[in-house]
């Protein structure tokens, strides 16, 4: 076969940003989305799906990246010429079914909702371009306490995903603080503002030189690539970095409020956003949020541009490291806030809404690197060796008794040896395996392999001796009580 007439074969990669998840993943990430969804129906919010793709006009332009290629997101023509695309998060979804359906929903609309989101961004450690969102919002309600009642939510959420208290804080801020403090040093123009809102947004990554530059003419990266500044003069950008520092003194959320009073300089639009922050503060109070679970933070200013007040970043602080045991720091896993203008762009009027969106992917990620796995235990199915093609009828007999018993199982049908059989089971993580060989058929009887006290005997685990000395590894028994042994097994007993 000459190189012309070679098959083409494509490399087996996986694009940037997309993962393959495999079982364990899977499972991580249903055991949260199912602890957290709980949290939201025990609120009072309603289940709600919408589509993967929305019209890309239906969409905005809001995300932080909107000056990349294709806007940030993925998108298609779809047969009538309009353009479509994927979703980049579960917001703008909710405020087109908002304004779709405001005639027929109870009001305010409370609900929540879960399900993969697509971004056409950079994507970094724990950044991907496809992942999971669980959020929750409230659409139609103005009250701060609205607010306060998505941060109270957000924190038993993060508990209810499997963090430890101590482990996560709710960061809250408020747009118009940062508004107000502009509008006092002379800046007007909206694509001036964006520009200071998304240098701040990065404050964390680049520290506060970097933001400064980010806030005058702009910043050159490692790269060599400049990216350009909000253009504000020096003391403007001294005023805005003074802004973020209020929360590094440390106090409780009424100090802060204090220390930005001092700040904000008496703006209108500055002191509505300290009146609100003051009205969540008592709320949460009210609610049982501590001072460790949320606390004031000029510094969080929110990438997306659609919010209009309150806004509220949940961060882990776990020590977290990478596969070589390299420090990991993920930051953020979710995040949320107020976003008053949003179903106004398709009706032409104000309907308040507030809401959290939490990472899922993100959180799972983050849970395993710190070593608190939800879904580290998980096993694979007891496995039924096959030795004969002749006496298929008796292993697939065993396993449909298992599988009636509700113990998942299978036969094994590839074409191995016991040796390679036995092999297989092991890294399906299954917690035994049934051996039904000529000799145990007519004998009626079965043997049972404890692959489970086998690992933890490989492992060398010291604890749990006498649950060890009274649990044989090989267990023969007759066939009648194939079932009710390998429960025992399954099930630890």
């Amino acid at each position: 076969m000459t190189d012309e007439t070679a098959p083409i074969r494509p490399e087996a990669r996986s694009p940037r940003g997309f993962m393959d998840r495999r079982a364990r993943d899977l499972v991580a990430e249903r055991q949260i989305l199912a602890a957290v969804s709980a949290v939201y129906e025990r609120y009072g919010f309603e289940a709600l799906d919408t589509g993967a793709f929305e019209y890309a006009d239906a969409l905005g332009k809001f995300l932080p990246d909107a000056d990349r290629p294709n806007e940030g997101v993925f998108a298609l023509q779809d047969d009538d010429e309009q353009w479509m695309a994927l979703r980049y998060d579960l917001t703008a979804p909710l405020a087109r079914f908002a304004a779709q359906n405001w005639e027929t929903l109870p009001k305010p609309f409370r609900r929540y909702a879960f399900g993969p989101v697509w971004r056409n961004e950079k994507p970094g450690p724990g950044r991907f371009r496809e992942f999971t969102q669980c959020d929750a919002d409230t659409v139609g309600s103005a009250r701060p306490e609205a607010d306060a009642e998505i941060i109270a939510m957000a924190a038993e959420g993060l508990a209810a995903a499997g963090l430890p208290a101590g482990t996560a804080v709710i960061r809250i801020n408020n747009r118009k603080l940062l508004n107000g403090l502009l509008a006092t040093a002379g800046v007007s123009d909206e694509r001036q503002k964006l520009g200071v809102l998304r240098a701040v947004d990065k404050l964390d990554r680049l520290g506060p030189d970097g933001v400064r530059l980010l806030l005058g003419e702009g910043r050159k990266d490692e790269s060599g690539a400049f990216t350009k500044g909000a253009g504000l003069n020096a003391a403007a950008a001294e005023a805005v970095l003074a802004f973020t520092a209020a929360g590094a003194a440390g106090g409780d959320r009424s100090s802060v409020l204090s220390r930005l009073a001092d700040i904000i300089g008496g703006s209108a639009e500055g002191d509505a956003g300290l009146a609100e922050l003051a009205a969540i503060d008592g709320a949460l109070k009210s609610l049982g949020v501590t001072e460790d679970q949320a606390v004031f933070e000029p510094a969080i200013v929110r990438g997306l541009e659609y919010y209009t007040g309150a806004v509220f970043e949940a961060e882990l602080l776990l020590e977290t490291t990478d596969e070589k045991g390299h420090p990991v720091r993920f930051g953020s896993i979710g995040g949320g806030g107020r976003y008053d203008d949003l179903v106004a762009r398709f009706t032409g009027q104000v309907v308040p809404a507030t809401g959290f969106s939490f990472g899922v992917s993100r959180l799972a990620s983050a849970l395993r690197a710190a070593g608190r796995d939800m879904a580290a235990d998980v096993r694979g199915p007891v496995v039924v060796i096959a030795f004969s093609h002749d006496d298929m009828a008796h292993y697939f007999a065993a396993v449909g008794e298992l599988r009636a018993a509700g113990i998942a199982a299978e036969v094994y049908l590839g074409s191995s040896g016991m040796k390679a059989q036995m092999k297989y089971a092991d890294r399906r993580l299954a917690p035994a395996a049934v051996i039904l060989g000529g000799d145990e058929i007519a004998a009626g009887t079965v043997t049972i392999k404890d692959l489970d006290l086998g690992r933890e005997l490989a492992a060398g685990i010291t604890d749990n001796s006498q649950w060890r000395g009274e649990r044989p590894g090989q267990i023969s028994c007759p066939r009648g009580e194939l079932v009710a042994t390998v429960a025992k097994i399954v099930r630890g007993a």
